[in-house]
């Protein structure tokens, strides 16, 4: 979990960045799960857009990709879902915040 600092530090980060995947009606695929989590390892924060065809409601779902990648959500806001994960590369210049 978070502080509210850092909650806040990840959403400003994220909110220059643009969306790196969608959820649709095909709600979550494996395939989205494979290219989210890349993403995530390559980048540590992403920020994904809860398409309204997935048909729930974008926290719940926000909350159940988290749990998949095994990343932290950062927040919801509207349509978009902020996650964050710790990258495992050795090299990886991490996120201070």
């Amino acid at each position: 979990m978070f502080t509210s600092k850092q909650r806040a530090k990840l959403r400003s980060l994220a909110s220059v960045m643009k969306p790196v995947g969608q959820v649709g009606k095909e709600g979550i695929t494996d395939s989205l799960l494979k290219g989210l989590s890349e993403a995530l390892e390559a980048r540590e924060l992403i920020k994904i857009t809860l398409l309204q065809a997935a048909g729930e409601d974008g926290e719940n779902l926000a909350l159940n990709l988290a749990d998949l990648l095994g990343a932290e959500l950062v927040a919801v806001i509207g349509r978009k879902a902020i996650l964050y994960r710790r990258s495992s590369r050795p090299d990886f210049e991490h996120l201070e915040f």
